[in-house]
């Protein structure tokens, strides 16, 4: 078929149809916005994979990285890009959100960076869907986050400070990494409990045991990979818990 059978819901977006979609369920409407990287060799072969009824994945866009933006779901269906995934006990991601896939070989291809006008694009994007379905800023996330250990994407060297300067996402400048008191994994007791519940109340899957175990260390460098990218390790040092601490403190429900 060639002829679109849907209206781009952002308008300079080209449209190439995914047979891979279906209902939103039970009701659920769209509050996330999460981003991820192809993690393919080329932006074509990505494209053409999302597009793949056997592949039985799909994403709402994908932004290449001269900056065109494809289409390929309808905003008011649910694509299949989320996979396994939980935020805040919400385990049906696909359900609730709007996902873009950002043209980028990611880890498996050398990590390359992000060019600026892709980023651009990007940034535009996320910024109507953001007001389209007035998604929180704290809302807008990365694939890892919702699937640490699982997925890496879009990866430390995602510019999200640049998208928060269009008003786009929850972000503050992360504390300097330095020495001093670090926790990791094997540790116990009250503080990696408190650790674990800041983790939690944030949105990410930490259950709060008091032992830093393998989930923990995964979501600690998922958090890493999002808001303290200089070091991600797993490593819960007194830069990453800083930084946790003042997102936390940033939110108006936690304020």
């Amino acid at each position: 078929m060639n002829e679109p059978i849907f209206a781009p819901d952002f308008a300079d977006a080209a449209v190439r149809v995914s047979p891979n979609t279906g209902e939103r369920r039970d009701g659920k409407s769209v509050d996330i916005l999460l981003l991820h990287y192809t993690g393919m060799e080329s932006g074509q072969a990505a494209e053409d994979w999302l597009c793949n009824p056997e592949s039985g994945v799909s994403c709402h866009y994908i932004v290449h990285e001269d900056g065109r933006v494809v289409q390929m779901v309808p905003e008011a269906l649910r694509a299949w890009h989320a996979g396994e995934s939980r935020w805040k006990g919400e385990a049906d991601i696909n359900s609730r959100s709007v996902g873009i896939e950002i043209v980028n070989g990611g880890h498996d291809y050398g990590l390359p960076s992000f060019p600026e006008t892709q980023v651009a694009a990007v940034s535009r994007l996320a910024r109507e869907i953001s007001a389209r379905h007035e998604i929180m800023p704290e809302r807008v996330l990365a694939h890892s986050d919702v699937a640490p250990g699982r997925k890496r994407d879009p990866g430390e060297l995602f510019p999200w400070s640049i998208l928060a300067e269009g008003g786009v996402g929850h972000w503050i400048e992360p504390s300097p990494v330095r020495g001093g008191r670090f926790f990791s994994a094997g540790d116990t007791g009250q503080p990696v409990e408190a650790l674990q519940s800041m983790l939690a109340l944030y949105g990410y899957r930490t259950a709060i045991t008091g032992v830093f175990d393998e989930m923990t260390t995964a979501d600690v460098a998922a958090f890493q990979r999002h808001f303290r990218p200089q070091r991600v390790d797993g490593v819960a040092d007194a830069s990453t818990v800083e930084t946790l601490h003042r997102l936390l403190s940033a939110l108006p429900a936690y304020a």
